[in-house]
């Protein structure tokens, strides 16, 4: 038995969804602890792709319990689309459970996104715009929709009417927007309570019980490291705790319960939105990267930012979260290139920096200091084992997982599920040992 966290080790959309779908075929129940419909995981199984944006990638697997858990922010038209998707494709949604205590994210909270956003102008966060920080903050400011208000018809007209008329008025003085409804408003999420009121569980028990009965289960998160409203690049951070910290408090859960932590990075570095990206290249092998990943957003399609990768602030995601291994995804998008570069600390005003700095002003003058390796120049998309693999992407990823000093216990090398190498299964064990900086078993 094992409880296995998997996070984002960078800015998100490192390929989480894949990992998570990996190991979903060996967990009993998969959580997803934070985020809201801002986030998004791809799998793919054989010709068929699946975008969750809600709910556990383990819904893939008919014998696992998938639970949003008290962390999350819950679109609940969004997530009704999204089972609706699902079960068009004869996949059944029956062992999806909700979280009773999960905030809900209303109209109003995408209004207040979208307009304040605007607002800022050269200041703009880069947010999805779906009203994920308002319900966030809403939760913070005690004046929330949680799930059980939502299947609660008296409670629900009652918190609403006062709600909206408040939220009237910052639409209408604030930002020039017309008001909401609050009769529309609440005829619609009476319908989408009935729809998802089979579902609403006390999660926390739920997932008390099943580590009593020694079930093997997977927290997955949204966004990465970097995202962390509290550990990120502040303010170009989400509303919420994608590190590994943030697995107990969404998911209610206590840390004696978690037994490991698996770091997920590509083979370079991504980021979507604003703020600081010390290794971005905005042309030449950047697009190359971009085109070959195919890097655009799961949820809002937004072309995202391209750059080598960037082991200072992979050093620094392994100290956040704890992380016990590594899974490296997208090493075939450099299969091309003749050489590439890491990143190995900065330079900050010509002073040598190895830390990850916490003022966003600081990152922002932070030049990269490159390492260059040698590139392989042949493909990996049919290596299965390491063996298979060319000489010197062994050994890139050897020096990877020297810089991040953590093993490596798998290695993606394109977007189906068999396109997989993996060292180690983080849920039932050792195969063969992990992959260190030398190679060699630990």
């Amino acid at each position: 038995m094992a409880n296995v966290v998997v996070i984002g080790a960078q800015w998100g959309d490192e390929g989480k969804g894949k990992v998570t779908d990996l190991l979903s075929k060996s967990a009993d129940v998969v959580v997803r602890y934070q985020g809201g419909v801002n986030a998004g995981h791809t799998v793919v199984v054989k010709d068929q792709t699946f975008k969750l944006h809600l709910i556990p990638s383990g819904i893939l697997y008919p014998e696992t319990e998938c639970i949003i858990g008290s962390g999350t922010v819950i679109d609940p038209k969004t997530l009704i689309e999204e089972l609706d998707r699902l079960e068009a494709l004869n996949i059944s949604t029956q062992n999806l459970m909700i979280s009773q205590t999960a905030h809900v994210t209303m109209p109003y909270h995408r209004l207040i996104d979208q307009a304040s956003e605007e607002r800022r102008g050269n200041h703009k966060i880069g947010t999805t715009g779906r009203g994920i920080g308002p319900t966030y903050a809403d939760k913070s400011e005690r004046i929330g929709i949680r799930i059980l208000d939502l299947i609660d018809p008296e409670g629900l007209r009652k918190q609403l009417n006062w709600t909206i008329n408040y939220k009237n008025v910052i639409l209408e003085k604030l930002y020039d927007l017309p008001p909401l409804d609050p009769e529309a408003v609440i005829d619609e999420y009476e319908q989408y309570a009935q729809r998802l009121r089979p579902h609403v569980v006390d999660a926390s028990l739920k997932i008390y019980d099943a580590v009593q009965e020694k079930r093997n289960i997977l927290f997955e998160g949204a966004q990465g490291t970097l995202l962390d409203l509290d550990h990120g690049t502040y303010p170009y951070v989400t509303s919420s705790n994608p590190v590994a910290g943030g697995a107990c408090v969404g998911a209610g859960v206590g840390p004696t319960m978690i037994d490991r932590v698996i770091g997920v990075a590509k083979a370079y570095t991504t980021r979507v939105g604003e703020g600081p990206f010390p290794t971005e290249m905005t042309e030449g092998v950047g697009d190359i990267l971009c085109d070959r990943g195919a890097e655009f957003g799961t949820t809002t399609g937004r072309k995202r930012r391209c750059g080598w990768f960037d082991a200072v602030i992979g050093r620094y995601a392994v100290r956040i979260n704890g992380i016990d291994c590594l899974a490296i995804t997208k090493l075939d998008v450099l299969d091309e290139l003749d050489e590439i570069k890491v990143c190995v600390a900065y330079e900050i005003d010509g002073t040598r920096c190895d830390n990850f700095p916490s003022s966003s002003r600081l990152f922002a003058r932070c030049k990269p200091i490159y390492e260059t390796l040698p590139g392989w120049q042949q493909s990996t998309m049919n290596c299965r084992t390491l063996e298979d693999l060319p000489k010197q992407a062994l050994d890139y990823l050897k020096y990877l997982a020297e810089l991040m000093a953590a093993p490596i216990a798998v290695v993606s090398i394109g977007a189906s599920r068999d396109q997989t190498i993996i060292v180690e299964d983080p849920i039932h064990g050792p195969k063969r040992g992990l992959l260190d900086a030398n190679g060699t078993p630990v």
